[in-house]
């Protein structure tokens, strides 16, 4: 059996998705020793990371797409779900398999240690608001934890000015912010400083021109022109034949794939997506 047929067969080992199960973990744990049984079969330790963080991805190749995957009643904490991802859970899973590997740390309780660093500010769960919710925010702090690198603006991308307001102007759409009125006070400064902060992205009519300087495993966020919002999707940049695709959990409905169309014809296919930024995975 060679290598993308293993990887396939281990993605149709993936139970369809029923209910967010938060705790017990019994199924993820099994999913996850699995994953990991993949990456020595296959060596991966020895590979670079991106090179990790594609053969991870592949193995969610088939797993059905679960709205608001982290959206679990009761207080903010680590919820797990590898049967069921949205765009934000499906890299982050890849990543944080690929890190494991990569540190030899291979057990589930090392998974779930790495997914609260990349998924929390500073990796510290406090709360609602310590979760990272918008990506730019998302990717300065995980730049700030040494996790991965920012390489927007030095592969060719221009300023990203926009007013992140999102979550405060739209609190009805998040069942935390709704129940909760005073945690939108506290969105809202987050969202003024993330506003402040120095941004770059590729606009899409570049992407063509620039997409020689995006590695397959690098993390792609999706901006977009939708008022308030920095980014609305996510997903990993795979390249196969020398063609730049995107690896990505697409919309309720569907299951993790690759996309049938090169990454620049992707993005000129939706009106409102305006361009990429770039998250590179530093070796951990």
């Amino acid at each position: 059996m060679n290598r993308r047929d293993f990887l396939l067969q281990l993605s149709a080992t993936v139970p369809a998705v029923t209910a967010l199960s938060g705790f017990p973990w019994d199924g993820d744990e099994a999913l996850c020793k699995k994953k990991f049984a993949v990456a020595v079969s296959l060596s991966l330790r020895e590979k670079p990371i991106n090179d990790v963080i594609v053969a991870m991805g592949k193995t969610f190749l088939g797993t059905d797409y679960l709205a608001h995957a982290l959206e679990v009643p009761g207080e903010e904490r680590l919820v797990v779900n590898m049967s069921g991802l949205d765009c934000v859970s499906f890299y982050e899973n890849a990543l944080v398999l690929a890190r494991c590997i990569k540190m030899n740390s291979t057990t589930f309780e090392n998974y779930k240690q790495q997914l609260q660093l990349i998924r929390y500010r500073g990796g510290v769960i406090n709360g609602y608001l310590s979760r990272l919710h918008y990506t730019t925010d998302y990717i300065v702090d995980n730049v700030r934890k040494g996790v991965w690198k920012d390489v927007t603006g030095e592969i060719g991308g221009v300023p990203y000015v926009k007013t992140i307001n999102f979550m405060s102007t739209h609190p009805e759409s998040y069942r935390q912010l709704k129940e909760n009125p005073p945690l939108v006070e506290g969105i809202k400064e987050l969202e003024e400083e993330i506003s402040a902060r120095k941004k770059f992205y590729i606009p899409k009519d570049r992407v063509r021109d620039l997409q020689g300087k995006i590695r397959s495993g690098d993390i792609l966020g999706i901006t977009t022109d939708i008022d308030g919002l920095d980014t609305s999707h996510t997903g990993i940049a795979v390249r196969e034949n020398d063609e730049l695709r995107l690896m990505h959990a697409p919309i309720a409905g569907s299951q993790v794939r690759i996309t049938e169309k090169i990454l620049p014809h992707y993005l000129a296919s939706n009106k409102r997506q305006t361009g990429i930024i770039v998250a590179r995975a530093l070796e951990p």
